[in-house]
């Protein structure tokens, strides 16, 4: 468990810079603080798709300086709620802690246009998430 009293909430993707970093970016802006936000992949690329940086600037959230980190047993372990988008079985289970996996479209390789239709999906699902999260 995190040190805080605030819920730890930890996204996951393969290459950690696309789906997970987008849903992390809305977490910390809509979570305003009272969540701990983790972001990690399975085999995360050396930076974050391009795309993705740029449907999110258009809402607002700048994830430009966030670096894709590699998923860790630790990071799950002290995380509440563990979302997981299309990693499958690489991603470690811990008895206690929420899942959830998202079933989203990868946004490597898209136009701007099918992103944004990623970056919303996200964006209700987090907030459906934080309002089970923070009643």
């Amino acid at each position: 468990m995190s040190s805080s009293s605030k819920p730890t909430v930890l996204f996951v993707c393969v290459h950690n810079a696309g789906r997970s970093q987008m849903a992390a970016g809305f977490m910390r802006e809509l979570g305003a603080g009272k969540v701990e936000v983790l972001s990690a992949g399975s085999a995360p690329r050396d930076s974050i798709n391009p795309i993705a940086i740029e449907a999110m600037a258009e809402v607002g959230i700048d994830i430009a300086n966030q670096q894709p980190k590699v998923l860790t047993p630790e990071a799950v372990m002290e995380s509440d709620a563990v979302i997981t988008m299309g990693c499958g079985d690489v991603c470690p289970i811990y008895p206690g802690k929420r899942y959830e996996d998202w079933v989203l479209e990868d946004p490597a390789g898209q136009d701007l246009d099918f992103v944004r239709t990623i970056r919303d999906e996200i964006k209700t699902r987090v907030e459906n998430l934080l309002s089970e999260l923070l009643p």
